[in-house]
């Protein structure tokens, strides 16, 4: 007799009559029930968020999910441009560029706040230990994740928002203090004062949330498709793309 097969999930199986989602019945329990952003959480952290987990939540995927004609919205209306047949193609290139410069700061903060965290143990100095990692990060000539931005020069708009969201919430918690922290402290180090920007405050308040920092790009990304596939139904109202290339092209000067 052949040996039964088994693959166990706690995500979602289905039979000709029913789908199950997280142990709930799909149509009956969630559709209608449960918005997307409480759902993501759900698949993810594998519980249910309280309600005030799902406004800071989607307060983040808020925050993530434009910002105007970055690369990666242009990488999208490009390949759009190069292949209309290909929605999938044009999304997928927009989300390939969330690195360390756009979109990846999120998790890239999020993993410094909490290694930071790990290695100072019990904190009751947010200060003194923000000032040891920006002091540390200059002597070894890496970047502090979240300091700085290339539009916002004083302010990012988001950060104070999404603070007080938090608090409100009671979910301001160590990774977000730190993140002030570091704020307030880094002038003392760098010599000069830069703005604490949205992706790196979304970055702490997800790792406050309690999930884990190696999935937090994966948020940013999710929020970034639906600005993505914003863009591009503009392309497809207001095309733009053959513009952007045009002006690229003819502005190409040969130096070998």
């Amino acid at each position: 007799m052949a040996e039964e097969l088994s693959f166990p999930t706690g995500i979602g199986t289905s039979d000709p009559t029913t789908i199950s989602l997280l142990g709930q019945d799909l149509a009956a329990d969630l559709m209608g029930s449960v918005g997307f952003g409480e759902l993501a959480y759900w698949l993810v952290a594998g519980r249910r968020p309280t309600p005030g987990e799902v406004r800071v939540f989607e307060a983040v995927l808020v925050a993530l999910a434009d910002h105007g004609f970055t690369p990666t919205a242009i990488a999208a209306r490009l390949t759009y441009l190069s292949a209309p047949e290909s929605l999938q193609g044009a999304l997928a290139a927009g989300l390939l560029g969330g690195g360390s410069r756009f979109l990846g700061v999120t998790e890239d903060c999020g993993r410094f706040l909490a290694d930071t965290l790990a290695q100072a143990g019990e904190v009751t100095d947010y200060d003194a230990v923000a000032l040891d990692a920006v002091t540390r990060a200059r002597q070894e000539r890496r970047l502090v994740p979240g300091l700085g931005h290339p539009v916002h020069k004083e302010q990012d708009p988001r950060t104070p928002v999404l603070i007080q969201i938090a608090t409100e919430e009671g979910l301001h918690g160590p990774h977000l203090r730190l993140f002030e922290a570091i704020g307030r402290v880094h002038p003392q180090v760098l010599g000069r004062s830069l703005p604490l920007n949205g992706a790196g405050v979304c970055g702490a308040a997800l790792a406050d949330l309690g999930l884990p920092v190696e999935m937090l790009r994966g948020f940013a990304l999710l929020a970034r498709a639906a600005g993505l596939l914003g863009h591009l139904a503009e392309e497809r109202r207001r095309p733009l793309g053959m513009e952007i290339y045009r002006t690229v092209d003819r502005n190409a000067v040969y130096e070998p």
